[in-house]
Formats: structure tokens, C-alpha cells, sequence
């Protein structure tokens, strides 16, 4: 079987890691530059030298069974650690959070910085329509046509691409509203004087860490604030600068001391942060071949994510 996922995210990889065990040509299809979405790791130049940010996804938990297995294999594999400053059973991606995605990404095929708008179906097959290609999205390395098509993108963006060919699948995404969430990034050559490494639920806060204390991080020390549900819709449309420089008074309120003066400091909006999850797992059309995956179908949490994949993976094997 001939398959195209498009998202090359936790859900799309972990189905395509799968799919690929049982002999199918999988090619995945991604906006974005690189490895993360939104297990992302920004890394930035400072005046202290290189800091690293994970300003999506901050840390991740494991409980089925399946999903264990595998974060012992990352393990062994060097790309994940445990974090308890976050929980007891709280790990993280090393030396960043995309580090996960990477080591997914080296094991299958995919074509980055290739925007599907679109997917067409003939009766050769699925084929995939891409925004204004290039030399980097060339006819080549579409390869069509496909036998299958997967969609493993946030809810909202899976809808648009569904609503042609499974009304009802569309109308299920459209359905799980994601909240926003604004994410400032500060970067300081000194030691922030906050007791611990974590800030919950405090004011506009909704999360904060010292991102240079997770394990296998190097650098000066670096923070990342995201800002509540409430505030970041409310915000949402705000500058980068106005938001960065409001996360960073909220960060200073919780300080013992003033805050040194930061010699980095930016904002990041995620439009759909958090999925309002359905408990359907994942969705497939056996006689469209046609199916969607992703945290939207469980639960917002990276293992659900990779659940969602390997669930979908099996209905398309299963025929």
C-alpha cells in the first residue's frame, strides 16, 4: 500500500513508523521547516552564546503499555530523560523536545516545507495538491498517485481537507475547537532568582519553566512562559513584542527579586495548543481509504497523539 500522511507530527510519524513495519511506501508531507510542530525547539543566538527554548509541548507521560515500550526505545536511544521537577513520571525530549519528532522523522520519508492545500482523488488514486510548488515541492516528490491518504494535523486544519470527500469525518474536526495559547521565550546570562524550576497557575501564567534546567540542555539560562487559555484568546491577536513584554512582567511578579535584564526575549502564537478531544482514537474510511489521526481524537497529550497513529495504522493494515 501506497500511502501520503500529511503532518509530520507525532500522530503522522508514529502511523507512519507502523504502516512502514508491514511493508507500505509511506511519504509524509509537512508545512513546516523541520522536525517538532508542536513539540518544537527554538534555538537563538545570544550575547552568552546559543539558547534553546521548548515552546510547545513541555513534557510528556507515558501509560499504555505500547507507548512505554517505545519511550524505553527513545530512551536507549538517547533522545528522551526524565524530568522530575515536572512530576514523577514526567520525561522530556533530549537534547530538546523535537529531539522525539527527529529521531522519527530520520526513520521515514518526508518532504518538509511542502503545504498541502488540498487532496484530489481519480481513479488512479489519491493525489496531493501542494501551495505554489517549487523546486522544493516538485512533481517528483509529490509521487502520486496514492492508494491511501492519511490526515494527522491539528483539528481545525484537518477539517478543510476532509470536507470534500467525508462530510461526516469533517464535520467531527470541525467539532474539537483547539484553544490558543502565546508562549514567551527570555533568555538571561544570570540565574532568575525563582524558587524551583516551575511556575503554575500564577495570574496570566499558566505555565512557566526554566527551560536550561531540563536534562541534556546547555547555554545560558532561558525561560519559557505560556500565558492561560483565557488570556491567549483574549490576546490573540496581539504584537509579539506586547505579549512578550507582558509574560515577562508576569514572570518578574513571581520572582524574589528584580529580574535581571534579559539579552533575549520573543513570543510564539500557537493557534490551536490544545485540542478539545473526542474519544474516537482515530477516524478511517475503508472504502475512501481515506483517514485522520491525531491528540484530537484522544486526549491533548503527546502519548495520545502517538496512540492516535498506530491505531490508524492498524484499522488501514486491517484493511
Amino acid at each position: 500500500m501506497k500511502v501520503a500522511i500529511v503532518g509530520a507530527g507525532i500522530a503522522g510519524l508514529s502511523c507512519a513508523v507502523r504502516l512502514q513495519q508491514d511493508g507500505c511506501a509511506v511519504t509524509l508531507f509537512d508545512k513546516g521547516r523541520g522536525a517538532g510542530g508542536r513539540m518544537a525547539t527554538r534555538r537563538s543566538d545570544t550575547p552568552a552564546g546559543e539558547t534553546a527554548f521548548d515552546h510547545g509541548a513541555q513534557y510528556l507521560t507515558m501509560r499504555d503499555p505500547d507507548f512505554v515500550a517505545a519511550m524505553h526505545a527513545w530512551k536507549s536511544a538517547g533522545v528522551v530523560a526524565p524530568w522530575p521537577a515536572a512530576g514523577p513520571d514526567a520525561w522530556v525530549g533530549t537534547p530538546g523536545m523535537n529531539a522525539i519528532v527527529k529521531h522519527l522523522a530520520d526513520q521515514t520519508q518526508v518532504h518538509w516545507q511542502h503545504q498541502v492545500t488540498a487532496l484530489r482523488r481519480s481513479d488512479a488514486g489519491w493525489h496531493v495538491e501542494l501551495l505554489a510548488p517549487t523546486s522544493l515541492a516538485s512533481t517528483a516528490a509529490v509521487d502520486a498517485p496514492f492508494d491511501a491518504v492519511v490526515i494527522a494535523v491539528p483539528a481545525e486544519q484537518a477539517a478543510a481537507l476532509l470536507a470534500d470527500h467525508d462530510p461526516a469525518m469533517a464535520a467531527q474536526a470541525k467539532a474539537c475547537r483547539s484553544s490558543p495559547s502565546w508562549t514567551a521565550m527570555l533568555a538571561f546570562a544570570e540565574p532568575v532568582p525563582i524558587t524551583g524550576d516551575i511556575v503554575r497557575h500564577a495570574g496570566i501564567i499558566g505555565w512557566a519553566a526554566r527551560n536550561s534546567a531540563k536534562p541534556g540542555r546547555s547555554g545560558p539560562e532561558a525561560w519559557v512562559i505560556q500565558a492561560t487559555p483565557d488570556w491567549s484568546t483574549t490576546h490573540l491577536e496581539d504584537s509579539i513584542d506586547s505579549v512578550a513584554e507582558r509574560l515577562h512582567a508576569a514572570l518578574a511578579d513571581q520572582a524574589d527579586r528584580p529580574l535581571p535584564t534579559p539579552i533575549y526575549r520573543t513570543a510564539h502564537r500557537w493557534r490551536y495548543a490544545r485540542a478539545t478531544a473526542t474519544d474516537r482514537g482515530a477516524l478511517w474510511n475503508a472504502g475512501m481509504r481515506l483517514g485522520a489521526a491525531g491528540d484530537w481524537l484522544l486526549a491533548p497529550r503527546i502519548e495520545s497523539a502517538w496512540l492516535s497513529g498506530r491505531l490508524l495504522a492498524d484499522q488501514m493494515l486491517a484493511g
